[in-house]
Formats: C-alpha cells, sequence, structure tokens
C-alpha cells in the first residue's frame, strides 16, 4: 500500500452513508454515517455523525459517535459526543468532549474477562470474589470563555 495516497471529502460535499477507505482520509465536509480508514484528520468545520474507526485520527470538528482509533490527537476546536477507545491519546484544553474514555487494553481485557465469565457459568468456585469491572473514565469539558 502507498501511504502517500489520500482522499478528500471536500466543504462543500455531504455523503450521506458509511465511508470506508484503505487510505488515509481528510474530511472538511459533512459524513451521516460511519468512517473508517487508516488515517482520518477531521477539519474544523466537518462533522461526522456516526462512529469512526482508525489506526490514527486528528480531530478538530464535530463527532456525535463512538470513536475507536489507536493514536488520538484531539484539537482544541473539537466538539465530541461519544465514547473513545485508544491506545494513545493527546487533548487539547478548550477541546470539549461527552462520553466515556477506555483504553484499549482495558477494553480488550474486560472482554476477555466477560467471555471467561461465561464460559465458566456454574463452574465458578463458591466463595471466591468476582472480579471487579476495569475502571473507566468519564469526561465532560467545556471551554472556558
Amino acid at each position: 500500500m502507498n501511504n502517500s495516497t489520500f482522499s478528500v471529502i471536500g466543504s462543500d460535499v455531504i455523503i450521506t452513508g458509511n465511508v470506508a477507505a484503505e487510505v488515509d482520509l481528510h474530511i472538511d465536509g459533512r459524513v451521516e454515517g460511519d468512517v473508517k480508514c487508516q488515517s482520518l484528520v477531521q477539519g474544523e468545520s466537518s462533522e461526522v455523525h456516526g462512529s469512526i474507526v482508525a489506526q490514527s485520527a486528528k480531530l478538530s470538528g464535530l463527532v456525535k459517535g463512538s470513536i475507536d482509533a489507536r493514536d488520538l490527537v484531539i484539537e482544541r476546536s473539537a466538539r465530541i459526543t461519544g465514547d473513545v477507545a485508544y491506545d494513545t491519546i493527546s487533548i487539547e484544553q478548550g477541546a470539549q468532549i461527552d462520553g466515556s474514555f477506555k483504553h484499549k487494553s482495558t477494553a480488550s481485557k474486560t472482554a476477555r474477562s466477560a467471555g471467561n465469565n461465561a464460559q465458566a457459568g456454574n463452574n465458578a468456585q463458591a466463595g471466591k470474589p468476582a472480579k471487579p469491572p476495569a475502571p473507566s473514565l468519564e469526561l465532560t469539558t467545556e471551554a472556558a470563555e
């Protein structure tokens, strides 16, 4: 795959439906659907109304939906409503986020643990306390005026 290839959704474009790209994607317009790509750069005036799945994402606009990214940068102009799963994250002061944050290693351990507990069923030892779920962070930020 050629990493220098990218696609742009211009500021005058509105897409209704899911967007999938095997290359880098730059969104300046509006997407009413899910976005899946290698690397996403979102412009300040853009909007995504759906989930985002990317290896890396730099978000500067409006997102209403869940975000799943290995490397995530949230710029000060970003306005996000939805849950966020990440490996590394950077949030600039002034960004507005309303949702829960979960580190991917914690999310996958919780999923494996839930699966193991479901398989164990009635075979669990009596008297042995169940492991509590991994903590998650609920965070709401607003820019100071």
